[in-house]
């Protein structure tokens, strides 16, 4: 059972944030009892490419579409201030500084978790925080001996940020696969061409 002073974090490029995310992200609100879940717009993730991620400030905007006043849901952009790249101990440790009263702990996928020995510091970030991990198609989800590791039998969403903007490039109508907000917004500013 969540209290109140845990906030849940799902770090993501978000480039775009589409159904899949906000499934899930719904699905752990609600059906594990988190009180409140922060989008952390990560603009770079040390373990991926950076190919064609939209500016920082455009996929923040995109995620407040998409979040539209659900009232467990924020958008963070603690990592834009932080340097380069972004490994998820420093912000983590920031976290901690400027909210000494708050707990934070972290929602990843399965495809996160199998890479999760190469993350900075992981050692540190298994101690001291609570890990939920949803299972992603194409990705073993591995058992640890850890109680701070749980997985969840989540809804498996087969939609991906690379997909979708592949399909945007491809001039096909995936409006369905995004919230209608964000597909228009991504219309309008002529993003993935």
């Amino acid at each position: 059972m969540q209290v109140n002073n845990e906030i849940l974090l799902f770090f993501g490029s978000f480039n775009p944030i589409h159904a899949g995310h906000l499934i899930i992200a719904n699905y752990i609100t609600e059906f594990k009892n988190i009180h409140e879940l922060w989008f952390v717009v990560t603009p770079h993730n040390p373990l991926k490419e950076t190919g064609n991620l939209l500016k920082d400030r455009d996929r923040q905007y995109m995620v407040e579409l998409a979040i539209d006043q659900y009232p467990k849901f924020k958008v963070s952009d603690i990592e834009f201030y932080l340097p380069k790249p972004n490994y998820t101990i420093n912000t983590l440790t920031y976290l901690k500084e400027r909210f000494p009263t708050k707990k934070f702990s972290l929602l990843i996928g399965g495809d996160n978790l199998a890479t999760f020995h190469k993350w900075k510091n992981y050692e540190i970030i298994l101690r001291n925080h609570k890990i939920y991990v949803y299972k992603r198609f194409g990705s073993k989800v591995r058992e640890f001996e850890n109680s701070n590791i749980e997985i969840l039998d989540a809804p498996q969403i087969e939609i991906s940020s690379s997909f979708i903007r592949s399909a945007i490039k491809d001039n096909k109508d995936v409006r369905f696969f995004l919230p209608e907000k964000v597909y228009k917004y991504i219309l309008e500013m002529n993003f993935y061409k």
